[in-house]
């Protein structure tokens, strides 16, 4: 319901416009009567709770609907308050009170929740702290059995292997791939061969570094017009030959090992 249903309820009045309703109407009524929300309660209050629709209905009633439902509910429940003997129910049927009492109580807490929220909105505070208690995780380590000769053995047992690392200083590093050595190894290559390919300089065992040398070298050798490349198609192998400067016995210098 909007704001204008709200004011137009005598002295009921909310704050929270999300929230304005018939249970608004019927949890203010109860409060008032300092009653806790209980069926007793609810019943206690019916009439209240018609006397507040019966100065509106009359200006509202395409927007009452809901307020009638709960006050249908509100009398069948003092109704059967009223009786000498509760009524019987059939298994599975819904108590109006009970259901209604839930509904309410449900309602407030939603309530003091937003007003809790509104609060802290409006002081700025945008965090919030987790106020439910942290899951509890069921150990899934079984100890039943674990002596004190056997954590011993296991204790044992990490420490020694610990001292069959050898030290830094030992470990092997890879090998270094310079530019001069892969300039070499064409030069000497194209000695006998005077055509060749990229592919043909890579064996089978050569790692990325090796291949980016090597290519990197021959780009040399074609900065230095000692070869002449070509590339037929697109990711195509790399075709080159010896140029008409090529020297056997040339020692060529470069910028950079």
């Amino acid at each position: 319901m909007d704001g204008l249903l709200g004011n137009q309820l005598g002295s009921y009045k909310v704050h929270i416009p999300e929230y304005e309703g018939p249970l608004d109407l019927l949890l203010s009524l109860i409060e008032r009567a300092e009653m806790d929300i209980t069926t007793v309660s609810l019943a206690s209050v019916t009439d209240q709770y018609l006397a507040h629709l019966q100065s509106v209905e009359q200006q509202i009633p395409d927007e009452i609907s809901s307020f009638l439902v709960i006050a249908a509910k509100l009398v069948q429940i003092k109704s059967e308050a009223l009786l000498p003997r509760p009524p019987e129910r059939e298994p599975g049927e819904e108590d109006p009170g009970e259901t209604l009492v839930e509904q309410l109580k449900l309602y407030k807490r939603y309530k003091e929740i937003a007003v809790w929220m509104e609060e802290r909105q409006t002081n700025n505070l945008r965090t919030f702290l987790r106020v439910a208690p942290p899951p509890k995780v069921e150990p899934k380590l079984d100890l039943s059995n674990l002596t004190l000769e056997k954590l011993l053995a296991a204790a044992e047992s990490a420490f020694a292997k610990g001292k069959e690392k050898k030290p830094l200083g030992t470990v092997i590093t890879a090998p270094k791939v310079t530019i001069r050595e892969k300039i070499d190894f064409i030069t000497k290559t194209m000695k006998n061969i005077h055509r060749m390919t990229f592919s043909g300089l890579i064996t089978d065992k050569a790692t990325r570094v090796e291949i980016v040398v090597t290519f990197l070298a021959l780009l040399e050798l074609v900065k230095r017009y000692r070869v002449v490349a070509k590339q037929d198609v697109l990711f195509g192998d790399i075709e080159f030959e010896r140029s008409e400067d090529w020297k056997d016995d040339e020692e060529i210098e470069i910028e950079f090992e």
